[in-house]
């Protein structure tokens, strides 16, 4: 069993998820940093520390890097006490816009690779008997954007995270793993390369981090099932 809490981040490579793993070694975590390109999550974890971080390549879309990714994990970390499912992108907004290509690689990313982290990750919790799972999903996941595909897959990531919530509820019969959705507005974030620089009044990756942390981090007995998080100017 890991001497400190191992968080497992999809994602890792930049903006909110590597602005968490920051936060979670700050708060005495180790953390397990996976995303597609090895560079900058190895640097992430050299910057971290060796006794803090390990890095893992791992698209979330192929369940056997996913389950590699886990197993790995476990084997050097000891456990995966908690799990920031935040991998995932945007396309331009407009069913009529961006390629069919980019759709299909959004909804596999940003839905089934949610879902393929969840089931890599579940037996393993369950069999401790407790744990956290974050999703990230998006304000466009509790609002309808016009034309937006994106809106639509963070939609589904809310679903999910209350599908697991009453699986584990209802199914397992476990009252100690929790489940809380992140739903953040604008983010000045990587993620805005491909649809457009945003607001200069957009959050910093920090304020995110620094929530997905307070939901890790209250008592036990507390269950933070969706936050949702706007920039103080976002109307919507």
């Amino acid at each position: 069993m890991a001497e400190r809490p191992v968080l497992l981040i999809t994602g890792a490579s930049s903006g909110i998820g590597s602005e968490t793993a920051r936060h979670a070694v700050a708060a005495g975590y180790r953390v397990a940093l996976a995303a597609r390109r090895a560079g900058p999550i190895e640097e992430l974890a050299a910057e971290l520390g060796d006794d803090n971080a390990i890095a893992r390549t791992c698209d979330v879309t192929e369940w056997d890097q996913v389950r590699s990714l886990v197993e790995t994990s476990i084997a050097e970390l000891g456990s995966v006490d908690a799990v920031f499912a935040n991998a995932g992108f945007g396309v331009e907004y407009g069913l009529l816009e961006d390629s069919v290509e980019n759709w299909r690689s959004m909804v596999l990313t940003n839905v089934y690779g949610v879902g393929l982290t969840i089931r890599a990750t579940l037996p393993h919790v369950l069999e401790r008997g407790t744990g956290h799972f974050v999703l990230m999903s998006s304000v466009a996941g509790r609002r309808v954007l016009a034309g937006s595909m994106y809106s639509v897959t963070k939609h589904a990531v809310t679903a999910l995270a209350e599908a697991l919530r009453l699986e584990i509820r209802d199914k397992h019969r476990n009252e100690a793993i929790r489940v809380t959705t992140i739903a953040p507005g604008m983010v000045d974030t990587p993620f805005f390369e491909s649809i457009g620089a945003p607001p200069g009044w957009a959050m910093e990756a920090e304020d995110i981090a620094g929530a997905v942390m307070w939901a890790l981090e209250q008592p036990s007995r507390v269950d933070v099932s969706e936050m949702l998080i706007r920039p103080t100017a976002q109307a919507f």
